[in-house]
């Protein structure tokens, strides 16, 4: 395990780490900062700009296991949807430009085979996590499906694989209110789920602090805490930022759709300083 991290981008991206430029994506250097963009994206490839310390590294020996703060000083080019009143995002906003598709920073197994990995794997994650709509990522019952939230999951243990097994049976219970509000959060805590969304406006710049510890996790804005949960992923993570065109709707409802967004607006994600402690 690394002890410690901290870059303030003042001589650019350094050699902790690795660039993932795909399609429209583009990681540039400021000077005083680093930014991910993607400049008119097409819903024909998948877009992605990130940087991460998980490329080429096995699963087992990523970087970072608690206990361990992580502090991020960013700020997005364009807002998060509002809210409607229900708490719900508003799907069929027209008053302006959105962040399109996701981003976010934080820690994760690196699931995908993207990072150079022979085989997926069950995801785990804590991070501040970022979806525009049509994206409904329902996990927590009590928060939005899009939007800009804090949030950890874990589906590589055996409570979610047992839930796994009455898949059959639960999802189509999930379709009546009744068992949904009874049932799920069951489900949610097999999956290792809490979130809770972040009223902070994205284009500002914020101070983003993730408290990982063995047993907790804290998640803060400007020194406010916005989540504070038992629901912890176990390690080691790899700590990873990015700002891509997916669009995915996931809900125990048994809904499940992926699709890539075009986005004519350059849209970027900046980051001034990185610290692991």
């Amino acid at each position: 395990m690394t002890t410690g991290l901290h870059d303030d981008f003042s001589r650019g991206v350094g050699d902790h780490w690795q660039r993932m430029e795909l399609s429209s994506g583009h990681v540039d250097w400021t000077g005083a900062s680093v930014r991910l963009v993607n400049d008119n994206t097409s819903a024909g490839r998948y877009s992605n700009a990130q940087i991460d310390d998980c490329q080429g590294r096995p699963r087992k020996e990523l970087l970072w296991s608690p206990p361990l703060h992580l502090t991020v000083r960013a700020r997005f080019s364009h807002p998060a949807p509002p809210l409607r009143a229900g708490g719900d995002c508003d799907y069929e906003y027209l008053g302006g430009p959105i962040l399109s598709g996701t981003a976010g920073f934080g820690f994760w197994n690196a699931p995908s085979t993207l990072e150079g990995h022979d085989l997926p794997a069950l995801p785990r994650a804590l991070w501040f996590f970022y979806a525009s709509p049509p994206s409904n990522i329902k996990l927590a019952s009590a928060t939005p499906g899009c939007g800009w939230k804090a949030a950890t999951f874990d589906a590589s243990g055996w409570p979610f694989r047992l839930l796994a097994l009455t898949a059959p049976v639960a999802v189509p219970l999930m379709n009546w209110q009744a068992a949904y509000r009874r049932l799920w959060p069951i489900g949610q805590r097999a999956i290792g789920v809490s979130e809770a969304p972040v009223a902070a406006d994205m284009t500002e710049w914020h101070t983003y602090v993730i408290q990982w510890e063995e047993k907790r996790a804290r998640f803060l804005v400007d020194g406010d805490v916005v989540l504070d949960c038992d629901t912890v992923p176990r390690g080691p993570l790899g700590l990873v930022i990015w700002l891509d065109n997916q669009s995915l709707v996931l809900t125990p409802q048994g809904r499940l759709r992926h699709r890539l967004l075009h986005q004519p607006e350059k849209q970027w994600l900046e980051m001034a300083e990185i610290e692991i402690a």
